[in-house]
């Protein structure tokens, strides 16, 4: 931080990145070096034979420009780690640096150019042949992973921009000065169109039309808008998260563990948790099932594709009428294994899938008399789409008072899905089976997302209706509609689960959270970088990082400060102020969205960090919305969401054996959760 300036150009790295890549190269080069030395040796005395004086003058020319490198590598090395994320003042030699090494790319090249000329040269005598083919390719090796490395820093929105004269030196971005707003605005124009152009890309599988164009550019927009105000680099962000996971980590362990939990005020505990468990347990088989043969393998690796070669490609088409979008049957063969119900028990099965279109099943689930709608989570890049088209969408409800919206995406989705089971007769034709059958809606995911909204949308018609939904989004729905969802929704989070907490809100909080704690740290980017990893691999406990506003503030009394000094100083005083800032143009730049119904929240009895082989317990509490308003950083962020651990987590706790529950013990109730994971 800042992005380094280079070539005319910004770059997305910054001038203390290049410790990593610089030391590899230089461990690379310094081999290099050495096994060229020893050619060089091994061939003295022989070069006055036919060939050898031009071998000679090649790898004394290889030796010569190999050292240069290195001794420019080894600047380069020690200047990048000079300083702090927010105090580049110590390294700004590194661009001279940088030149120079690119420099050195010139005689090398031509060197690289010669070798390959002298190899393919048919005088050359077979014995030099092996020292000019090993010499020459390690060169071309070098500069494709050096190209490589350009294309993956290149940052299509660094060109030179005129930078308003009330902006700070160093690149924090005077919000409040009309100079400074404009060159934003123009900024992020550029960046929105940056992204449209790098969705495309990345969806040139899918069809271009309207729609697809339309989800392109919210997209771009949302994706654009994060860290647009400031000069962050991707490794930046990394070592800010390292830090936040250890300041979390370091909180939670100097909480009274005493401490009991708050309470959803509408959620009655005991003997209501423990029916609510069953019957998450049960409807979280089907939500797991939904996701067809993927997910049933990734479950059952060894048992699941012996179980589904011999069915997938067997012709069905006249027993699978309900089927639509399988085309060889395996997702509704995996479906049958399972959730153990019978084809007879299938009313409609959809594995139609397009933006804002996703699919799901409707099922007679005898055992606990109810038609049950399962919707997909996510699974494919249409639903990654449907995904981050998180902007709200209005969505009035009857007898619902206050602002109702909810995320645009899924509640697309829940309208595709409305429609097909109202317009297409679908529930018409379960309950003219099953007319004493109550409606249960299931999702995990995405799925979840969809589920509650089309809950919210069948509430009316279905006044009995329950919904169970599995690591849903958390900027889903309005206040308004959260809490008018509690009465039939019920949420199920597992542990420190990223999803539940991501909302635009939270990532915007998060942001400032990043900036705090890197413009306030006082360690080198390359060590918070390899303590991180070194935590997150190994443990141990949270590094305590004194801050340098404090150092400075010291220096600022003890001495006067003047020119570079001076401006690093304000440089962090405004990272500083905008990580701080809660003004309303920063908290009011997005509409809040809290998770649907009353919160179920599963999480590891014991220890935080566990041998692989040691067994897991799990206690389950209700809990408040407002205790997922903020992402927490954790190893476990992005396992705790898979519907497998989900289901685990369920199964354990509703099992015989000894669990524990918040706030009071449930009977020994068995769920059988063997169906799914054979």
């Amino acid at each position: 931080m800042p992005g380094m300036v280079v070539f005319g150009r910004r770059w997305g790295i910054a001038s203390d990145d290049l410790v990593f890549p610089g030391s590899f190269e230089l461990f690379v080069r310094v081999l290099w070096w050495i096994g060229t030395l020893i050619l060089y040796t091994y061939h003295k005395g022989h070069f006055d034979c036919n060939g050898g004086g031009v071998l000679h003058s090649y790898l004394v020319g290889l030796l010569t420009v190999l050292g240069l490198i290195i001794l420019s590598l080894c600047a380069i090395v020690y200047v990048s780690a000079q300083g702090t994320i927010t105090n580049p003042g110590p390294r700004r030699s590194i661009a001279a640096l940088v030149y120079v090494r690119a420099l050195l790319y010139i005689p090398e090249l031509v060197w690289a150019c010669l070798g390959a000329v002298w190899v393919s040269d048919d005088t050359v005598v077979a014995r030099w042949l092996f020292s000019y083919c090993v010499s020459s390719h390690h060169s071309w090796i070098i500069l494709l992973f050096t190209l490589l490395g350009v294309v993956f820093v290149f940052d299509p929105l660094g060109n030179p921009r005129p930078q308003p004269p009330t902006m700070e030196p160093l690149g924090v971005r005077d919000l409040e000065s009309s100079e400074g707003t404009q060159f934003l605005s123009t900024a992020r124009s550029l960046a929105v169109k940056v992204w449209e152009s790098r969705l495309r890309l990345l969806c040139c599988c899918l069809p271009q039309d309207e729609s697809h164009r339309a989800a392109f550019s919210s997209i771009a927009q949302l994706v654009s808008g994060f860290f647009s105000d400031t000069d962050l680099v991707p490794s930046d962000i990394a070592a800010g998260l390292a830090l936040l996971h250890q300041e979390q980590d370091k909180m939670e362990q100097s909480r009274d563990p005493d401490v009991i939990a708050t309470h959803s005020p509408s959620s009655p505990i005991g003997e209501d948790l423990e029916i609510e468990l069953e019957k998450a347990a049960h409807c979280m088989r089907f939500a797991a099932a939904a996701y067809g043969w993927p997910m049933y393998i990734y479950s059952n690796p060894l048992t699941g594709p012996c179980k589904l070669s011999g069915e997938c490609c067997r012709s069905r088409a006249a027993e699978y009428d309900i089927v639509g979008g399988d085309h060889l049957g395996c997702h509704f063969s995996s479906i049958l294994h399972s959730t153990g119900l019978q084809y007879r028990d299938f009313i409609y099965v959809s594995f139609h899938n397009q933006i804002y279109e996703i699919p799901f099943f409707v099922a007679l689930d005898h055992k606990r008399e109810a038609v049950l709608v399962a919707v997909r989570g996510t699974l494919s890049l249409r639903d990654v789409l449907t995904d981050l088209s998180a902007e709200c969408e209005n969505l009035p409800i009857e007898g619902v008072s206050g602002a109702c919206y909810a995320h645009k995406g899924m509640c697309q989705a829940a309208g595709y899905i409305y429609k097909k089971l109202v317009n297409d007769g679908i529930l018409n034709q379960a309950f003219s089976i099953a007319p004493e059958y109550k409606l249960v809606i299931t999702g995990h995911s995405l799925g979840a997302g969809t589920a509650s909204l089309l809950a919210i949308l069948l509430r009316n018609s279905f006044p009995t209706l329950q919904c169970y939904s599995f690591s849903p989004p958390g900027g889903l729905l309005s206040k308004a509609l959260a809490d008018y969802s509690k009465d039939f929704v019920v949420s199920v989070v597992l542990g420190k689960d990223l999803v539940p907490r991501l909302s635009i809100p939270n990532m915007e909080d998060l942001k400032r959270r990043i900036l705090k704690i890197v413009s306030n740290c006082n360690k080198p980017k390359y060590r918070i970088l390899l303590q991180g990893c070194w935590y997150e691999l190994f443990g141990g406990d949270p590094d305590d990082f004194p801050t340098e506003m404090d150092n400075r503030r010291e220096e600022e009394l003890s001495q006067p400060l003047l020119g570079e000094e001076s401006l690093i100083i304000r440089h962090s005083s405004s990272y500083q102020s905008l990580a701080s800032d809660d003004s309303p143009a920063h908290t009011a730049a997005h509409l809040p969205l809290f998770l649907p119904g009353r919160i179920l929240h599963i999480t590891e009895d014991g220890p935080s960090r566990r041998s692989c082989f040691s067994q897991v317990r799990y206690r389950a509490e209700w809990s408040s919305e407002m205790a997922f308003r903020s992402v927490l950083i954790s190893p476990r962020m992005l396992a705790d969401h898979m519907p497998d651990a989900v289901l685990k987590a369920l199964c354990s706790l509703t099992s015989d054996r000894p669990f524990s529950l918040c706030p009071s013990s449930i009977s020994n109730n068995h769920v059988d959760c063997d169906v799914f994971i054979a």
